[in-house]
C-alpha cells in the first residue's frame, strides 16, 4: 500500500473515530436528558405552557356611618373566545344566533361581525374579543348567547375577571377615603382609609386559575371555574357622615374659590368620641379647578399663628404665672426683641388691657408680654407645659403620613431654639402642627379637657358578622385642670360674642359658638413672596359642644382678604349653622347610631330575601344604589339607574316575580 493510499486510510479512521465519539456524547446527552433531566425539563416546558394565575379578590366595602357606599369593588368582565376549539358543527349551527345575539347587545352590524369572525376562525384565532369591561348582567347573558352557552370546551368560551374599584360620592373625600395600589413592580401605594386597612381587612384572599399559553404572549384558561376561589374582603364602616361631608366640601369650595386660595382643609369632630365626621382637603390645579390633592389635614404640619395663642395661655394658666384679669402693656402695638418686631395688626396697639382681652382681640404683643414675663427666665417649663399636654406627640393615625409636631426646646440642640424662640412660639410662630393636631387639642377644651384621639373607623363588618369594633380612645384624661378649662371656653366664646372678640363677625342669635381665629405669615423671610395662612378653630354649641371644628386655607388672594375671621370663619359658620339647623345638634348622635343600625338592618333583610328568594323581587327603596345593584346583579338581572342617591322608586315592584336577565329601572332620591 502506498504512501499516499495509507495517509487517507488514517485521515478516514480519525473522522470515523470523531463521528463515533461524537454519537457517543449525543446518545450520552440524550440519556442524560431522558432519566437524569427529563423531570426537570418537563417541569419547565408545563410552567412555560401552563400557569397559575392570581384571580384578585374583591376589596371590602367602604360604608359612611349612615350606611352610604363610599368605596366599592365593582367586578368587570372580558368575553373571548376560543375560535379552534369548538368542532365545525357546533359552530356552523350557532355562528349566525351568536352575532345576532351580539349586535342586539351592542349595535355592531351582524354581517360584518360574522365576517370578522369567519376569519378569525381561519386564522387559528384563539383569543378573539367579544365585549370588554362589561357589567355581571351583562356578563350572564353573554353566556346565555348561542355556542357561548356551550361552555368553555364546546363552545370556547373564555371568560376573565378582573375589578374596578368605585367611588359613589366621586371626589368627595377621596383623599381620606383613599386607595391601595400595587404597580407591576410589586411596590404598594397605600392612601387614606382604604389603604390603611387595605391589608389588614378589606384585600381579601386571592384565587387562583390555570391558564394554558396560545402563543403570541396570550393564555386562554383551561377550565370555565377557578382552581381556587377567592375570598372577598371586610367591609370598614368608617365614621364619616355624607350629609355633614357635603356641607364641609362645598363651603370650603366656595371659600377657596372666593379668594382663589391655593389649597385648605377642613375637618368635623364628634366632641366626646372623637370620631371624624368630615374631612375635606382641596387643592388648585393649574387651570384653576379645585381637587382632593393631598390630606393636608393629617400631614400638612404649618405654623399656626394665633390659633395657638390657646395652647400658650392654657399652659400659663394651669402653672399659674398669669391669670386671665392679669394686665399686660401691648406697648402701643410693638415690641422688640433682639432687633425683632413683634406686631399688632391694630396700629398703636391696645394699651393697657386684660389677658383675656389680649386673648379676645388677638393682640401679638399683649400674649407675647405674659409669656415673656412668665417664662423668660425658664422658658423650658413653659416647654415641659406643652408636653404635658401632648402637643409634641404623634397621634398614632391608621391613616399613613402624619405631619410632625415641632416645638422648639433650649436643651435639644438644632431644635430651632434661639434668643427670640419663646417670644415667637407665644403667637403661633416657630411651632408647627398639623390641622388635626391643632384641632385634637381644641376639641380637648370642648370637652372639658379630656383629649381623644381621632377616630375614622367605627366597625370592620362581614354581611352579617362584626369582626371589630373601634372605641374612643382617650389620649389623656385631664390635659388641665378644670378650673383651667373652664376659664379658657370663656376666653373661646367671648371670641365670637357680638361686637367682642375677632369673630365678632361669625355671631349669630340663634346658635352659639366659640373659637379663635388665626392669621399667619408664609415665607415671612422672603417679603416678595409674604402669603398667608387663614385659620379659625373652635367647636359648637358653646354651652354643650357636640362638633369641634378646623377650617385651614392657605394663601388666599391678599387683595380679597387673608385674615382668619374673614376667610376661615365663614366657612366655620356655615358648616355648624347648616348642621345646627338640620336637626337639634343634641340629638345628632343617637340619630346616627339608631339611623346606621336601621340602616344595617334593613340591608342584611334584602340581602337575606334576594338570597332566599331569587326569583322574588324585595323591596329596594330606601337603599343606596350601590346596594341595590348588588342584590339585584347577584340575582342576575339587569339595573339601569335614573338619578343619584338612594332608591325612591322601582319599576318592577316588591314580591313581583321576575325572569333571568330581566332589566329593573330605579329611580333614585
Amino acid at each position: 500500500m502506498s504512501e499516499k493510499e495509507t495517509n487517507i486510510l488514517n485521515k478516514l479512521y480519525f473522522f470515523s473515530g470523531c463521528m463515533f465519539i461524537f454519537a457517543l456524547l449525543v446518545v450520552f446527552k440524550l440519556t442524560k436528558i431522558q432519566f437524569v433531566q427529563g423531570e426537570s425539563y418537563r417541569a419547565l416546558a408545563e410552567e412555560r405552557s401552563i400557569k397559575d394565575v392570581v384571580i384578585p379578590a374583591n376589596r371590602g366595602n367602604v360604608y359612611s356611618v349612615d350606611g352610604s357606599l363610599l368605596a366599592t369593588s365593582v367586578p368587570k368582565y372580558d368575553i373571548r373566545i376560543d375560535l379552534v376549539t369548538s368542532s365545525e358543527r357546533n359552530f356552523q349551527n350557532n355562528i349566525q344566533a351568536l352575532c345576532d345575539s351580539i349586535a342586539s347587545f351592542d349595535g355592531v352590524s351582524s354581517t360584518t361581525l360574522q365576517k370578522r369572525i369567519r376569519e378569525a376562525r381561519q386564522n387559528k384565532n384563539r383569543y378573539f374579543l367579544l365585549a370588554r369591561q362589561i357589567d355581571y348582567s351583562d356578563y350572564l347573558r353573554f353566556r346565555s348567547f348561542p355556542l357561548l352557552n356551550l361552555g368553555a370546551f364546546k363552545g370556547g368560551l373564555i371568560v376573565e375577571q378582573t375589578t374596578k374599584r368605585d367611588y359613589p360620592l366621586g371626589a368627595i373625600a377621596q383623599r381620606s377615603i383613599g386607595y391601595e395600589r400595587i404597580d407591576d413592580n410589586g411596590y404598594v401605594t397605600r392612601v387614606g382609609i382604604d389603604g390603611a386597612f387595605g391589608e389588614q381587612y378589606l384585600r381579601g384572599m386571592d384565587g387562583k386559575r390555570m391558564k394554558q399559553s396560545i402563543g403570541k404572549g396570550q393564555w386562554k384558561p383551561i377550565d370555565d371555574f377557578n382552581q381556587t376561589e377567592p375570598q372577598d374582603g371586610f367591609d370598614v364602616y368608617t365614621t364619616i357622615d355624607v350629609n355633614i361631608q357635603d356641607i364641609a366640601h362645598h363651603a370650603l369650595l366656595e371659600q377657596l374659590e372666593k379668594y382663589k386660595a391655593d389649597h385648605g382643609s377642613v375637618v368635623v369632630m364628634e366632641t366626646k368620641t372623637g370620631a371624624i365626621r368630615a374631612i375635606s382637603n382641596l387643592g388648585r390645579n393649574a387651570v384653576g379647578n379645585y381637587y382632593e390633592r393631598l390630606n393636608y389635614a393629617i400631614g400638612e404640619s404649618h405654623e399656626p399663628g394665633s390659633t395657638f395663642k390657646l395652647m400658650a395661655l392654657a399652659v400659663a394658666l394651669e402653672d399659674q404665672k398669669i391669670d386671665t384679669t392679669t394686665i399686660v402693656d401691648t406697648k402701643k402695638g410693638v415690641l422688640s426683641f433682639y432687633g425683632k418686631k413683634v406686631r399688632d395688626s391694630k396700629k398703636g396697639g391696645y394699651g393697657k388691657i386684660s389677658v383675656a382681652e389680649a386673648f379676645e382681640v388677638s393682640s401679638n404683643t399683649g400674649i407675647v408680654s405674659a409669656i415673656d414675663n412668665a417664662y423668660k427666665n425658664n422658658p423650658s417649663q413653659f416647654v415641659d407645659g406643652l408636653y404635658k399636654m401632648n402637643l409634641r406627640d404623634s397621634l398614632g393615625l391608621p391613616i399613613l403620613g402624619e405631619g410632625k409636631a415641632i416645638i422648639p426646646d433650649p436643651r435639644i440642640k438644632n431644635n430651632r431654639w434661639s434668643g427670640i424662640a419663646l417670644q415667637w412660639m407665644a403667637y403661633g410662630y416657630g411651632v408647627s402642627f398639623t390641622p388635626l393636631q391643632t384641632l385634637t387639642f381644641y376639641n380637648a377644651i370642648a370637652n372639658n379637657g379630656t383629649m381623644v384621639k381621632p377616630r375614622f373607623i367605627e366597625k370592620i363588618k362581614t354581611i352579617d358578622t362584626t369582626i371589630e369594633v373601634f372605641e374612643t380612645e382617650v389620649i389623656n384624661p385631664q390635659i388641665c385642670s378644670k378650673e383651667t378649662v373652664q376659664k379658657l371656653q370663656k376666653l373661646l366664646q367671648n371670641v365670637v360674642e357680638k361686637d367682642h372678640g375677632t369673630g365678632h363677625g361669625l355671631y349669630a342669635e340663634t346658635f352659639s359658638m366659640a373659637g379663635k381665629t388665626g392669621t399667619c405669615q408664609k415665607d415671612y423671610r422672603n417679603k416678595e413672596q409674604l402669603n398667608y395662612i387663614s385659620t379659625f378653630s373652635g367647636y359648637f354649641p358653646a354651652e354643650n359642644p357636640q362638633y369641634s371644628c378646623i377650617v385651614v386655607i392657605h394663601e388666599p388672594d391678599k387683595s380679597v382678604g387673608y385674615y382668619g375671621a374673614d376667610v376661615s370663619g365663614p366657612v366655620f359658620k356655615k358648616i355648624a349653622q347648616k348642621i345646627y339647623t338640620s336637626a337639634p345638634v343634641v340629638d345628632v348622635i343617637d340619630q346616627i347610631n339608631k339611623q346606621s343600625a336601621a340602616v344595617e338592618q334593613q340591608y342584611q333583610k334584602y340581602y337575606t330575601t334576594a338570597e332566599k328568594y331569587k326569583t322574588i323581587m324585595p323591596n329596594l327603596k330606601g337603599l343606596p344604589a350601590m346596594d341595590a345593584i348588588t342584590i339585584l346583579e347577584n340575582m342576575g338581572l339587569s339595573v339601569k339607574l335614573v338619578g343619584r342617591g338612594k332608591v325612591r322608586n322601582q319599576s318592577i315592584k316588591k314580591g313581583e316575580k321576575v325572569t333571568p336577565k330581566a332589566t329593573v329601572i330605579l329611580e333614585l332620591s
